[in-house]
């Protein structure tokens, strides 16, 4: 069914984005956002964002994920090795990730390299997890082709009584990830479409600091 869009406007007015104001380190910058949408009423979760990935082929997919710590180093998230994702951050760890919280206008797109999290600090996470999400990540081989749901239901049953009386063991196939930044780029919603966009990249010990055209 055709449906003409063309008629969709919305005029971004709650906000501005000038290199005078901004901190030099893109960190700062991206905690003042994400605690503004953190707390925002109309942001339900602000920690999910979007990954983007390439496959060996050079199909590009993107999916939304839920970041689960960052600092300096980078953004933590986690998922089945053996997903999609997984396979692809395997044969080209160069990925994107995006933050877009339509409530405040504002847009995050962070270019990085994707590495393993240690194994402990997996098995952390994964245990901190509620019982049944744990049991989840046994049940679903993410990404693979399944009959129907029925299946899927029925592995859950088997292994929560498999594991009623007991804690479940991290699958060897489950973990987290490091995405670590070569780039941020700050985007802020403005009247007439000539949107403010910053960008960030290393230069030294420092990061340089470059406006976009919109």
């Amino acid at each position: 069914m055709e449906k003409d869009l063309t008629a969709y406007r919305k005029s971004y007015e709650k906000g501005a984005l000038d290199e005078v104001d901004v901190p030099q380190n893109p960190w700062e910058l991206f905690q003042n956002w994400f605690e503004l949408a953190d707390a925002s009423a109309n942001i339900e979760e602000a920690n999910a964002m979007t990954l983007a990935t390439v496959d060996q082929s050079l199909m590009p997919k993107s999916r939304v994920v839920l970041l689960k710590s960052f600092d300096q180093e980078g953004f933590r998230f986690f998922t089945n090795y053996g997903s999609e994702k997984g396979r692809d951050l395997e044969s080209n760890p160069q990925c994107c990730l995006s933050f877009f919280w339509p409530a405040l206008e504002k847009q995050v797109i962070i270019k990085g390299n994707a590495e393993k999290l240690p194994h402990q600090e997996s098995e952390e996470y994964f245990h901190s997890r509620p019982k049944g999400s744990q049991l989840g990540a046994l049940a679903s081989h993410q990404s693979s082709v399944i009959s129907n749901r029925e299946e899927l239901e029925n592995r859950l049953k088997d292994l929560e009584q498999q594991y009623q009386d007991g804690s479940v063991p991290l699958p060897d196939y489950w973990g987290g990830y490091l995405v670590r930044p070569v780039s941020f780029e700050f985007w802020q919603g403005r009247q007439n479409r000539l949107h403010d966009r910053l960008l960030y990249t290393p230069n030294n010990d420092n990061w340089k600091i470059e406006r976009l055209a919109p």
